[in-house]
């Protein structure tokens, strides 16, 4: 075998084989997005938790936009309807293991995206409907595991590593924002 003809099978299996490497990273690393929305009334929720804490895009682009209000969200959860527009979109994801899941909150105040054995309140008990709060979300932000998944306006949050099984998210700030991850 000449030299020129052991360079170009050389170069043939080193294609391959990235070509291989490229395949199976791109299955993994590609990752499943999760949207958190809601339609907070800028208005009455800055009045109430401060300057810019609500920035409700649905507003700025729509004629008709709707929006709930502070008083209103608390006043639905307590009554057991809680705000259906605030919500993590899908409601069940199916992924295979390996690959990591954007949450990208597209709506108008601060969410978190807080993994929890099981469905529970929140850390702010009028907005619980008198359920208990989730252990891992009852310290609220003092506790930096929770900390760690807030997800502000227009940010998002990587979440990779995750077991085969299912595996149960929720906003630790509006506790019926929920969704389920099926890991394969």
């Amino acid at each position: 075998m000449t030299n020129a003809l052991i360079a170009k099978v050389a170069l043939a299996a080193g294609c391959l084989l990235v070509a291989g490497f490229m395949e199976e990273t791109d299955h993994h690393t590609t990752p499943a997005q999760v949207v958190a929305l809601d339609e907070c009334d800028p208005a009455t929720f800055n009045a109430a938790a401060g300057p810019d804490f609500c920035k409700n895009v649905a507003l700025a682009y729509t004629p008709f936009g709707s929006a709930t209000t502070f008083a209103n969200l608390f006043a639905e959860a307590a009554s057991g309807h809680p705000d259906k527009n605030w919500d993590f979109e899908p409601d069940t994801l199916t992924v295979d293991e390996g690959t990591p899941i954007i949450a990208v909150n597209q709506g108008g105040e601060p969410h978190t995206f807080t993994e929890v054995k099981d469905f529970g309140g929140g850390f702010i008990p009028p907005l619980n409907d008198g359920q208990a709060a989730a252990p891992e979300c009852a310290a609220g932000f003092s506790d930096v595991a929770v900390a760690r998944t807030r997800i502000l306006q227009g940010s998002q949050l990587r979440v990779a590593g995750l077991s085969k099984g299912e595996h149960h998210f929720q906003c630790c700030i509006h506790p019926w924002m929920r969704m389920t991850v099926v890991v394969k």
